[in-house]
């Protein structure tokens, strides 16, 4: 199986194969020589003129079903091909479909109205805020406050490592509605956490600190000093914001999965014709067994991320409970990845470490995958986590 014949698979419609067709090719005419923007001015730039073409083009529509179910197969699809042609491409859709998802999850009729038409024209950016500096996998740890006012609430605290910071035009935020409750064992409850769409333009939020990352994307620090939101931009009812930011992680941590398996698939493309034609020791590089063992493991892992990420997604589509799924595909694809870049920047050998070589950007690309949206280790836990209730749920 390789990246020509894994449609085949009996996982995908023939709407799916379609699409995954539709948009290699869309890439190929549009992202194709795009220069690799390394300063933060160009970042910003391109990241809106890539939510743009990508709006214009119909792709950042299935960031945002409507009435629909998320379609998690094509969310996979569309990101594992992005990602094969353009990191930042991959970023920029991807961050519309987890910035905008708390609406289309637990939005009012009149949110969804306001703000996802925008986002699925590319006409306004989105944004997710839940990570804080002593609360990133520790979700309830968080300090971010949200206070009731009569009609409104008063955010005060800070988000940080909040993707499209800094250049989003709406944030979805998640702040503490009621004290935080200490368990027995002395971690904290989830409970009292709410969600909340807060404007670029609101008075009292403001970007405290641009934070500059290995792989450029935007990335800030959010602060709230008295920011005034309405109590109608709550998502949801009061106090289930940590269900929310759960349900809509469940359904993009697949896609992570798939933005993996597009780095590696290009790293291997990337490796084969590079041993193809380098010369060494009088035959091609290609030619030693060394090199041929190296290539079949990389092959052999992506296809191992394939079949994971694609049953999850499959799983998903079909409503079936997929928690254990989810983190195995998000842990195997982002960690075998890692391992495909690293082998493909060694086969290149000198070469693979000059700044602008595609392996090079792929190795500092594919890192933060392990990290975000629930590192490896969380997805460790929760697999355990998984497989110890399923025993006790069963007898003998």
């Amino acid at each position: 199986m390789n990246a020509d014949t894994f449609l085949d698979l009996p996982f995908f419609t023939p709407q799916h194969r379609e699409l995954a067709v539709r948009l290699d090719a869309w890439a190929e005419r549009h992202l194709a020589g795009r220069g690799v923007a390394d300063d933060r001015n160009s970042v910003d730039r391109a990241c809106r003129n890539l939510v743009r073409d990508l709006g214009t083009s119909g792709w950042t529509r299935y960031c945002v079903p409507g009435e629909s179910a998320f379609d998690v197969r094509s969310l996979a699809l569309i990101r594992e091909t992005l990602a094969r042609h353009d990191a930042l491409a991959d970023f920029a859709f991807a961050m519309q479909g987890l910035g905008s998802g708390p609406i289309s999850l637990a939005g009012t009729v009149e949110m969804k109205q306001r703000y996802l038409p925008r986002v699925a024209s590319g006409e306004a950016i989105a944004a997710f805020a839940l990570s804080e500096s002593n609360a990133g996998s520790d979700v309830a740890a968080m300090q971010c406050s949200a206070r009731r006012a009569g009609d409104h609430y008063m955010l005060d605290g800070e988000k940080t490592w909040i993707s499209n910071g800094g250049i989003a035009d709406f944030y979805c935020v998640f702040a503490r509605t009621s004290a935080a409750e200490q368990r027995a064992d002395g971690s904290v409850s989830a409970r009292g956490i709410s969600a909340f769409v807060v404007d670029a333009q609101t008075p009292g939020f403001s970007i405290s600190r641009r934070i500059d990352v290995m792989s450029p994307h935007p990335l800030a620090t959010l602060s709230f000093r008295g920011c005034r939101v309405p109590a109608t931009q709550r998502l949801g009812a009061e106090g289930e914001g940590f269900k929310l930011a759960m349900q809509t992680l469940d359904i993009f941590r697949t896609s992570v999965a798939g933005a993996a398996i597009g780095f590696a698939q290009r790293a291997l493309h990337e490796a084969i014709e590079h041993c193809a034609t380098r010369r060494m020791f009088g035959k091609a590089l290609a030619d030693f067994q060394l090199t041929q063992a190296a290539l079949a493991d990389m092959a052999t892992e992506i296809d191992a991320a394939r079949l994971l990420t694609y049953r999850t997604a499959w799983l998903r589509d079909r409503g079936e409970p997929a928690v254990k799924e989810v983190a195995m595909a998000k842990l195997w694809a982002t960690e075998s990845a890692q391992r495909v870049i690293d082998r493909a920047v060694q086969l290149f050998g000198g070469r693979g470490v000059e700044r602008g070589e595609v392996v090079e950007h792929l190795y500092r690309d594919i890192r933060a995958l392990r990290i975000y949206e629930g590192a490896s280790e969380v997805q460790k836990l929760i697999i355990g986590r998984d497989l110890l209730n399923r025993a006790k749920r069963t007898p003998g």
